[in-house]
């Protein structure tokens, strides 16, 4: 995809306390969006799953980390009325009688992000955020409940919403309803719930949104679409996902971006961190909880060697697999052949293979005649954000037997016995699956977390309506946060040394232009 440069950002102060008090906003004109959300059948089966899914992030991702299964309860959360224990009803969960079991997964979590709650405790004096109403569509974890909380002590009113229908935590999204946070989210939601969710957040008499922080575009899709006055009076957008990222630069593109917007996805810390080091790790969790599959010898085809791509080949690789990688970016491939993989064509080794997974962000990057030629066992899962990398729709057809095998895994039956296994129906497996850990998700939160103050308090005129690139030292800070933990010390430069290369003692480091 050809994309314009984006812009560093500059000038912000990132010592806690210094943030300067934000300026009014400009009245912001916009065009009518005109994307639409392609759909695809799905299987027959209770109310909230019985419906078609949309191709966009609402079937992105999913969780296996939730105490409590969807099926517990037939009723619909839209179908109660529910009261926490301050007698409020703003909120629309499974079950507000497991926050108790919530409250103890947020604790846990709160253990290994040990840097957002830093940036929490130094900030909450000042209240950076104090008068910001963030709505908020993300994944309802535990991860995600330890930012919200942080947003909340440092001022902000927040209303949140599920970006993915399989996600959500349901204790979790109780225990935030229980301390009076807006949560419209349950695992199992149908399409129709999804974005009933997201208006219920949006659409609240006397409370109207003036910041986003969003996970795949589809909250900052409906406020625009459908809000068009609230739009207009947004200060700012923060959007991590590579697929919400993309919709931002298209709107930029053709002159219909009327807010500034941070890209997360793409600072050193998101990419470095999230992308490479959760997936390293969680590859093996979400295929070992699933299928029990033994590594050592198994012939994989990791399709992408981006940073996700290269988490997940060099995991394997550590566990005695023999991987392939396919790559249609020339740098890329020789980054993977230089790492001392083969890089090649899917169809040279389809029939081969034991196992793909694909994490490249574009769509049938499997197709339904390479599914046909696989063998025998087969397993095909999806690393990257979208459900649109692996044609699962094509396999939906009258001569092939589904068949379910546990929670998130399908055998995919030919007329001939074949099998293929099938994972999380062409989502993200690590959170459709199992888990990623915490401390990545740490790094992620704090960045967002710094990117809202930096938006919502930057003078007018520092940002325009486009897609801004997180400051340099925004990242470092982040990264600063974090070390700590593992009780690193960093060398300081000399004022020689620094007079030599050019830089402040303080950073940032590197040049904008730097690649890490």
């Amino acid at each position: 995809m050809n994309m314009e440069p984006v812009r560093q950002v500059g000038g912000m102060e990132l010592q806690a306390g210094a943030m300067a008090q934000a300026h009014k906003h400009r009245q912001i004109q916009f065009v009518e969006d005109k994307q639409e959300f392609s759909r695809f059948p799905t299987k027959t089966g209770r109310r909230s799953l019985s419906r078609s899914i949309s191709q966009s992030s609402t079937d992105s991702y999913g969780s296996a980390a939730s105490y409590t299964d969807s099926s517990d309860d037939e009723t619909s959360p839209r179908d109660k009325t529910q009261l926490n224990s301050k007698g409020t009803s703003d909120f629309c969960v499974k079950n507000i009688k497991q926050a108790e079991f919530g409250r103890r997964e947020i604790e846990i979590a709160e253990q290994d992000m040990s840097a957002l709650i830093s940036l929490r405790k130094r900030a909450q004096g000042e209240k950076p955020l104090a008068g910001a109403k963030i709505v908020g569509c993300t994944h309802i974890t535990a991860q995600t409940a330890v930012l919200i909380e942080t947003l909340v002590a440092l001022g902000a009113q927040c209303r949140w919403t599920a970006c993915n229908i399989y996600s959500t935590q349901n204790e979790v999204a109780a225990a935030l309803s229980e301390i009076g946070v807006a949560v419209f989210a349950w695992k199992g939601e149908s399409e129709d719930d999804f974005w009933w969710c997201i208006d219920k957040c949006v659409n609240m008499e006397g409370w109207q949104p003036n910041m986003i922080l969003d996970d795949g575009g589809d909250l900052t899709h409906w406020v625009y679409k459908k809000y068009p006055n609230v739009f207009k009076k947004i200060r700012g957008i923060v959007e991590e996902s590579v697929t919400g990222v993309h919709r931002l630069y298209q709107l930029s593109k053709a002159g219909k971006l009327c807010v500034p917007a941070m890209n997360v996805n793409d600072s050193v810390t998101k990419q470095k961190f999230d992308n490479l080091y959760c997936c390293r790790e969680s590859i093996l969790d979400g295929l070992k909880r699933t299928t029990d599959v033994m590594f050592g010898g198994k012939q994989v085809v990791v399709c992408g060697y981006g940073e996700v791509g290269k988490g997940c080949t060099a995991a394997l690789k550590a566990m005695g697999s023999i991987v392939y990688v396919t790559e249609i970016d020339p740098i890329c491939a020789l980054q993977a052949c230089m790492d001392g993989f083969r890089v090649v064509k899917l169809n040279e080794v389809i029939r081969q293979v034991d196992v793909i997974i694909t994490c490249t962000g574009n769509k049938n990057v499997v197709t339904r005649d390479q599914l046909d030629r696989m063998k025998n066992g087969s397993i095909v899962c999806n690393m990257g954000h979208s459900n649109t990398e692996i044609d699962v729709a094509s396999l939906r057809t009258p001569e092939l037997t589904w068949e379910r095998v546990r929670s998130q895994v399908d055998h995919v039956i030919w007329p001939d016995g074949k099998r293929v296994i099938l994972l999380a129906e062409g989502r993200l497996l690590n959170l459709s699956c199992s888990t990623v850990p915490t401390f990545v998700l740490s790094i992620t939160a704090t960045t967002q977390a710094l990117a809202l103050i930096e938006l919502y308090n930057a003078p007018e005129g520092r940002y325009k309506q486009d897609v801004y690139l997180l400051p340099k030292k925004m990242d470092e800070y982040v990264a600063s946060l974090h070390l700590p933990t593992f009780d690193a010390h960093l060398t300081e430069l000399s004022d020689e040394q620094a007079k030599y290369l050019g830089l402040n003692k303080n950073g940032p480091f590197k040049p904008n232009y730097y690649r890490y």
